[in-house]
């Protein structure tokens, strides 16, 4: 490290010293200085609104101790400020409002017919992306947060330099709720090309994620920076055994906001998102990983590293971002698109696109799509629900076709609909816009009935259900674990408006949901199955000590969730071929196209459709 000059050394001392002393809270009954002049006794200024005199020290910091500390320090600064003029007394208080009406609204409902919400604790991570490995344990990954004042944008969109940095944890639910059950697994350090070259942790939020054959997690994209944020040509894969990341060839365009899913081969198939030009620049290129002439990723020491991506030959102009995606039973890649004008059909052997007809309704946002269980087949219709506050009604795609379905009780945005291992559905989280949960934009406060849950049953019809304590709309997530809890968590504005204490590091939160059939009588018990690969079609068995009570086995595929959008969802019955003694005869979906490669959930359910606690199974051999 060079010397400083003692000169410079003191210089550098009154500059930290001043800005410390700048932004400092005020003490106790002191006269408090706002930029806005509101409630202090004076306004400072300085400088076009206020930011002259910051922006000089700021610039005299970086002279001596160098840009990138400095920025450092200048996020520390704001953060702290904000949490000045949203005091920790004000987030307490509404955590322990929630925990009231939650449990007043809840008073009514019996666990055994609607559920309950049971648990609610700190995560270190917001939860903007999170995936369900086949090691039991969560991926969690966002970014730091660059604002505690819920009031205003909390993450770091628009930021250039260090402070656009992402991160990541693993949550072990075996080790319960407390720190010690979640890891750092922090993401690679990159350059990013944005005139600083400042290495940061990969700005990989808001990327778009599914699932490799071997269990690994695929993650493509993110944000660069600048006005509105722009796109990241960043590929990633996240290594659940080795608990790394490994970064791949970048791809052929920037994406932010783009969507991923696997085909029935075990490629992921890439498409939207904004380019690297920034927002409002969408690009149509559709991209393939691995290319093909390189192998898929198929045993869990094939780690994928410094592989390319293909550029297919096919487009996918869509206006908007994270169009939802499916590869249903006949193989096909089903595009929806958010514009009602936008569906459009997918074939990967070809890599040709034909349209689907228009959906009904207009223009849906951020609103959730789930494919429906078909029975033993894999899925071959969708179900579009969420997206338009003022539209309550669901719609299915199937056999080409689209038709209006059962509606929820009303229109919400920023919702996760989940396939439950008895087939049913449940939506957790809602909004009525970005950052609207019912007063305007970037107000805390919530309209109750978005924190309500809703169970569609086997009839088709919804019911409402229990409310959970913190509404969660923008970047909320929600996923099944093999215990067959619901783990339901992200939306950083409502985590940092109601966090117990803002200083403590533990910025999100997560909220466990338990199911009707989990209060209804003893689980079916799963005590061993296969530990090789299992073949599409092929007959394996499974033991259970309680194998005479059990009636159905599925496969639930795990989740991997962002932004409403969940590709990698599927639910399959498995053919029972026949019980003795303590073993169970099982046969696997018919093909590829019915269950992609890879790890499913395999739950054992009784008569009362009530699943024991799952395990994991690998499907499809090479």
């Amino acid at each position: 490290m060079r010397r400083l000059h003692r000169s410079a050394l003191l210089s550098a001392t009154a500059v930290v010293c001043a800005l410390v002393l700048a932004t400092a809270p005020p003490a106790a009954g002191a006269p408090r200085h706002d930029s806005d002049g509101g409630t202090g006794a004076s306004t400072v200024t300085g400088g076009k609104g206020g930011t002259g005199g910051t922006e000089a020290a700021e610039a005299a910091e970086a002279a001596v101790i160098g840009a990138g500390h400095a920025r450092a320090h200048a996020e520390l600064r704001r953060a702290s400020k904000g949490a000045v003029e949203y005091p920790q007394s004000r987030r307490s208080a509404s955590l322990a409002s929630l925990a009231d009406s939650q449990r007043k609204a809840n008073a009514a409902y019996e666990a055994a017919v609607s559920g309950r919400f049971a648990e609610y604790f700190p995560s270190p991570d917001f939860g903007v992306h999170v995936a369900q490995l086949p090691t039991g344990k969560v991926l969690l990954f966002s970014f730091s947060r660059v604002e505690t004042d819920p009031t205003k944008e909390t993450g770091p969109t628009d930021r250039i330099g260090p402070a656009n940095a992402g991160r990541a944890y693993l949550w072990d639910p075996a080790k319960g709720t407390g720190a010690r059950a979640f890891k750092k697994v922090t993401p690679p350090v990159v350059l990013m090309p944005d005139g600083t070259h400042a290495p940061r942790p990969a700005p990989f939020f808001c990327a778009g994620h599914s699932f490799l054959p071997n269990g690994m997690l695929g993650v493509f994209g993110g944000n660069t920076g600048g006005k509105g944020g722009s796109g990241a040509k960043l590929s990633f894969v996240f290594d659940p055994w080795t608990e790394g990341w490994y970064r791949n060839r970048d791809m052929a365009v920037g994406r932010w906001y783009p969507s991923v899913v696997t085909g029935a081969d075990g490629r992921q198939i890439i498409m939207s998102g904004q380019s690297e030009r920034g927002t409002g620049t969408p690009t149509p290129v559709v991209e393939r990983f691995p290319a093909p002439g390189q192998p898929v990723p198929w045993r869990p020491y094939d780690i994928p590293l410094d592989l390319s991506v293909q550029r297919m030959r096919s487009d996918a102009p869509f206006r908007n971002d994270y169009p939802h995606l499916f590869s249903l039973r006949d193989g096909m890649i089903y595009g929806l698109g958010r514009d009602a004008d936008q569906q459009w059909l997918f074939d990967p052997r070809t890599e040709t696109r034909t349209d689907l007809p228009r959906r009904p309704a207009d223009f849906r946002g951020y609103g959730s799509a789930v494919p429906l269980p078909a029975g033993l087949r894999g899925p071959d219709s969708v179900l579009v629900l969420g997206g338009d506050p003022l539209d309550p009604n669901t719609y299915r795609l199937s056999g080409g076709a689209w038709t209006t379905e059962e509606p929820r009780a009303f229109g919400r945005t920023q919702d996760d609909t989940l396939i439950l291992p008895d087939g049913t559905l449940l939506t957790v989280n809602g909004a009525k816009d970005t950052r609207d949960y019912g007063f305007g934009p970037f107000n805390p406060k919530a309209d109750l009935k978005f924190r309500r849950t809703e169970l569609r049953g086997a009839d088709g019809r919804w019911r409402l259900g229990p409310a959970q304590r913190l509404p969660r709309g923008y970047h909320s997530n929600a996923l099944v674990l093999p215990d067959g809890r619901v783990m339901v968590t992200g939306d950083e504005l409502q985590q940092i408006a109601n966090d117990p204490d803002i200083k403590d590091g533990m910025d999100g939160s997560i909220e466990i949901y338990e199911p009707p059939y989990l209060h209804r009588g003893a689980r079916p018990a799963l005590d061993r199955v296969p530990a090789g690969e299992i073949a599409h079609d092929a007959e394996f068995s499974v033991e259970s000590g309680t194998a005479s009570r059990v009636r159905r086995a599925v496969l639930l595929a795990p989740s991997t969730v962002t932004h409403a959008v969940n590709t990698s969802q599927r639910h399959l019955e498995l053919r029972m071929t026949g019980v003795r003694g303590r073993t169970i005869g099982l046969r696997a979906p018919a093909t590829a196209a019915d269950a992609p490669p890879g790890y499913y959930m395999l739950f054992l359910l009784d008569a009362g459709g009530v699943p024991g606690t799952a395990k994991w199974i690998k499907l499809g051999r090479r």
